[in-house]
């Protein structure tokens, strides 16, 4: 398993009870939780090692100025 660090996170009072409810329909820890969606935005963002080096089509199009 990863090393593992402790990070403070300042978080909006209403978005965290939020989580933390999704966190509870889906039987996770808030901890947990933010750490899956985490994961989730970097691997659809392609940042996760091993991601398509290549750009996206979004990408391509907000460079391009459509």
């Amino acid at each position: 398993m990863a090393d593992r660090r402790p990070f403070l996170l300042r978080i909006d009072r209403e978005v965290l009870d939020q989580v933390q409810r999704w966190a509870n329909d889906d039987l996770r820890s808030l901890n947990g939780q933010i750490e899956y969606l985490l994961r989730r935005a970097v691997r659809e963002a392609r940042r996760a090692p091993g991601a398509d080096a290549g750009t996206r089509e979004s990408d391509a199009d907000e460079a391009s100025g459509e």
